[in-house]
């Protein structure tokens, strides 16, 4: 027996149900199909830029390829969220983000998205940024406004970027020798920098220096304020970290206990607790209150590169040379994840402001985005081979070793700084961008070297700053130099590179320096001339090739 389906009854009336419509009745548009035209150009702006180019080209100079400069800008997404926030039917209502490019618009800030870790990663290739004088970036850091970057150069300078369209700003030698670690006091009221030398210094957000004193006998490697600025904490090729008053530029107390170099060391964001990390493959806790310490991790086993805390203080990551990424859980006191990927030794790790987010740079110059939630946390019982690898990764980020991580404060920007003269920037991807570079490994980022702002000598030279002498490394024992021999010019020779400094075999190297500021001459003097490494300093070891055997700076 077969039963026949009926239609269920409609229970409308019958003049609201909409009747079906013939093809020919549809209506379809006659006028303004095509797509429209662009507004008019500037006729007398574009006369002005043929005239500029034919002068140029009279005068024997190349001609510049204007191209649109990049600009990444998070306040129009700040606005739509802080209007959304008001308007919202519940306090969890997100829009939908539809995957067209149309639509990024309607892309907020990661803060918008506190369950979705995929907003927060930082796999698309923005700028490179590189000064005139090329030389590894050892250290970058963002202002706590996030409208402008700081980076410290091997030459003992200090560069200022800008936040949004990446352009150069201002260029200062501030220290003698290599910059080996700055940071920002949580008001962004100063900057305390440290050098290969074991000198400290105090500086305003402007870079005009403050105060200087030797704090080490030998290379300060990494410093951290405490969460009320009122103390830092420096670790030191000494074999000691140290912790001085902020204001009175006083020692306070000298903790001994690591075996070989510290390599690094991190205040935690809300207590009275210290970490560091040093050649003896050892992490030990401290209380910078006595001095003591309060316990000590032996997991890895190579040199402690660098650690950071996790935003929330309850998680600590650090990364080592046997080429692994812990995480440790400290309120266990045990190891969370290890995060297995790069395929040499990890030179530097950030935690995402935001999202349980940590990346990771490694030294053949790769980065690395690993997912730390609870949605990706492996079974229970599940070794530590068969854990997942990272969500997302940038194989060919850079061309040698990632010295410097740093997330924008609302976590839209990764901004690298690399051993190969580069300071490369990372945003989101955007909706339904067909050249996106997520999966795959990533694609090498194209060779423009934007030295916006230094071509030339006067765009060079910014109010207040000039140019110095050269510059005297710090004597280092070690193996062959991998850059070999780098030197300087005078400005606008025939021989110079555009946008770039030309190579004789003077050895020396051109810095700038603040002109406001009394006797330069007398605070870093000229520099001499010999054999450098591949970080500027003077080395005993000869002089090697392009690409020597040594690619780390420790």
């Amino acid at each position: 027996m077969t039963s026949v389906a009926t239609p269920l009854p409609v229970l409308l009336p019958q003049r609201s149900i909409p009747r079906a419509e013939s093809a020919h009745c549809e209506w379809t548009p006659t006028r303004d199909r095509s797509v429209p035209n662009g507004p008019p150009g500037d006729e007398a702006r574009t006369q002005d830029q043929e005239m500029a180019i034919a002068r140029q080209l009279m005068d024997g100079k190349t001609v510049k390829k204007v191209r649109p400069r990049r600009t990444v800008d998070c306040s129009g997404g700040m606005g739509r969220w802080a209007l959304l926030r008001k308007t919202r039917p519940n306090s969890t209502y997100v829009p939908y983000l539809r995957p067209a490019p149309p639509y990024v618009i309607d892309l907020l800030p990661p803060k918008a998205y506190p369950d979705n870790l995929s907003t927060s990663l930082c796999t698309k290739f923005v700028h490179t940024s590189t000064n005139k004088v090329r030389c590894p970036v050892n250290c970058v850091m963002w202002n706590p406004e996030g409208r402008r970057i700081v980076t410290g150069s091997t030459t003992g300078e200090f560069t200022m970027w800008n936040g949004l369209t990446f352009n150069f700003e201002t260029i200062l030698q501030a220290h003698e020798s290599a910059i080996r670690a700055m940071k920002f006091s949580h008001s962004g009221i100063y900057i305390v920098s440290a050098d290969q030398n074991g000198v400290i210094k105090y500086s305003q957000p402007n870079l005009n220096n403050l105060a200087a004193w030797n704090g080490h006998r030998e290379a300060i490697r990494s410093l951290s304020f405490s969460p009320d600025d009122s103390k830092f904490a420096t670790a030191s090729d000494d074999s000691t970290v140290r912790i001085w008053a902020f204001e009175e530029s006083r020692e306070e107390r000298v903790l001994t206990g690591h075996g070989w170099d510290v390599k690094c060391v991190e205040w935690h964001p809300s207590k009275g607790l210290l970490v560091s990390g040093s050649k003896d493959n050892m992490i030990k806790f401290w209380d910078p209150r006595t001095g003591t310490v309060l316990s000590t991790l032996h997991y890895h086993k190579n040199t402690v590169q660098a650690v950071a805390w996790s935003p929330d203080g309850n998680l600590l990551a650090s990364a080592s040379r046997d080429q692994t990424v812990r995480v440790f859980d400290i309120r266990a006191m045990k190891e969370y994840r290890v995060l297995k990927g790069h395929k040499k030794e990890v030179c530097s790790v950030t935690w995402h402001p935001v999202h349980p987010l940590l990346v990771s740079g490694g030294s053949e110059g790769a980065i690395l985005h690993w997912d730390l939630s609870a949605s990706a946390e492996p079974p229970p019982g599940q070794s530590a081979t068969q854990q997942p690898g990272p969500r997302a990764t940038l194989s060919q980020a850079h061309d040698s070793n990632v010295w410097a991580l740093a997330f924008h404060p609302l976590g839209h920007l990764l901004v690298s700084a690399s051993n190969d003269h580069t300071t490369r920037f990372w945003c989101r991807e955007r909706p339904g961008d067909a050249t996106s570079v997520f999966s795959g490994g990533g694609e090498k980022p194209p060779m423009i070297v934007d030295l916006a702002g230094q071509e030339e000598e006067d765009e060079a030279t910014v109010p207040g700053f000039g140019y110095a002498g050269g510059w005297d490394g710090k004597e280092e024992d070690g193996p062959e130099g991998a850059f070999g021999r780098r030197a300087g010019a005078e400005m606008g020779g025939d021989e110079l590179i555009p946008g770039f400094g030309a190579l004789d075999n003077s050895g020396s190297v051109l810095g700038r320096q603040s002109g406001p500021l009394p006797p330069q001459e007398d605070v870093f003097g000229s520099g001499g001339d010999g054999d450098r490494d591949d970080w500027g300093r003077h080395s005993r070891g000869g002089r090697g090739g392009r690409w020597g055997p040594r690619r780390g700076r420790h």
